[in-house]
């Protein structure tokens, strides 16, 4: 029985890293396997499962098996399937794996002795943490946060204040290693624009893992780069990095390691690329986007010639030059203004704003 990590997201996924758009992993020390009936297999391409287990933020991930999907549940390394799974460490001796402790603060997983929302650091490290967990794993230990007490309980998995009993959940997961992760994806996960026509790979989609362990787009009205803008990017230098805005934040977006880092506090999220198959279009343009407004009575409208000076495709032909910019347009009485980062359409004489969205064919 052979076993093959993907996610449930994407069931081709599994078939590119077959076509060798992955190099094989060097320097590795940890190996995932599953048991079949009395014998422990590998799981191939495991690197895949071992990315998403190093995130704090990941339940669990769906990997392709002979025998159908397999979700592994990254808490209790047990799956939904009645298969045991296993994860084993190779160090030489005297080497220890580095492993980072995580608690689960009001909105994000936060590692013991960074700084968490409250601007105050805890008393111990992942370090302590660890060296505490090794000498009694079903044991419990104290710390504290400025001078608030707590409780770390390894079996449950939970921390608890003690003035308010107020208990959250607790992870312990391995840190990723970039280093090894730069050589899982040294080669281009881009194909070339033959083979690209010839498995109908249209386009790809950018994802981070976002708060709730889900996986979410890049928008270019949020952060200024949508998936093709990121994608054009990779394209251009597939080791490089990207960089961009949230709010008050920026961010590195490393194609290299596949990952997002927050510049500001160092949080680090997985990044993803996913291709999207299926036919092109027989239009000389390849624009495979559809763009519409929002009409008086809520119903969608698409953009069309017949009705005002610009057609979808020379909204997305712009959107494209520039993710973050704008465009004019008119009608009969009207001229507009449509802004690509807020997706809203603007009337230049009356200031009636009308919402925009971009759907994908």
């Amino acid at each position: 029985m052979m076993y093959f990590p993907g996610t449930l997201y994407n069931e081709n996924k599994i078939q590119d890293i077959e076509d060798g758009v992955y190099t094989s992993v060097s320097r590795k020390h940890y190996q995932w396997q599953l048991l079949n009936g009395h014998q422990w297999l590998p799981v191939d391409n495991d690197h895949v499962i071992e990315t998403h287990y190093c995130q704090p933020g990941a339940k669990g991930i769906t990997i392709n098996t002979s025998q159908g999907k397999v979700y592994i549940d990254f808490d209790q390394l047990q799956t939904n399937s009645g298969v045991n799974v296993q994860r084993l460490s190779f160090l030489p001796q005297g080497q220890a794996e580095e492993i980072g402790w995580y608690f689960r603060d009001d909105q994000l997983w936060r590692e013991y002795g960074s700084q968490g929302s409250s601007t105050l650091s805890s008393s111990i490290s992942s370090r302590d943490v660890e060296q505490h967990f090794i000498l009694n794993p079903n044991g419990t230990m104290s710390f504290t946060v400025g001078s608030t007490g707590y409780t770390l309980d390894f079996a449950t998995m939970t921390q608890m204040n003690i003035n308010t009993s107020l208990q959250r959940k607790v992870r312990r997961r391995p840190k990723f290693n970039f280093n090894t992760v730069g050589s899982v994806y040294s080669t281009s996960v881009l194909p070339s624009a033959a083979s690209s026509s010839q498995s109908g790979v249209l386009s790809y989609k950018w994802e981070f893992m976002g708060d709730g362990e889900q996986w979410t787009e890049y928008q270019a009205h949020i952060c200024g780069f949508d998936s093709a803008a990121i994608e054009s990017q990779y394209q251009l230098n597939s080791q490089g990095k990207l960089q961009f805005g949230i709010r008050r934040f920026s961010y590195t977006l490393d194609f290299s390691s596949m990952c997002q880092v927050n510049n500001s506090i160092g949080t680090r999220r997985s990044v993803r690329r996913t291709p999207i198959y299926g036919s092109k279009q027989n239009n000389s343009s390849g624009v495979l986007a559809q763009w519409q407004f929002q009409d008086v009575d809520g119903s969608w409208s698409d953009y069309s010639k017949s009705s005002c000076s610009i057609s979808s495709q020379e909204i997305e032909l712009q959107y494209k030059l520039n993710p973050s910019g704008t465009m004019r347009f008119s009608t009969r009485h009207y001229s507009y203004e449509l802004s690509f980062s807020a997706m809203i359409q603007r009337n230049l004489v009356s200031n009636t704003v009308r919402s925009v969205r971009r759907l994908n064919q």
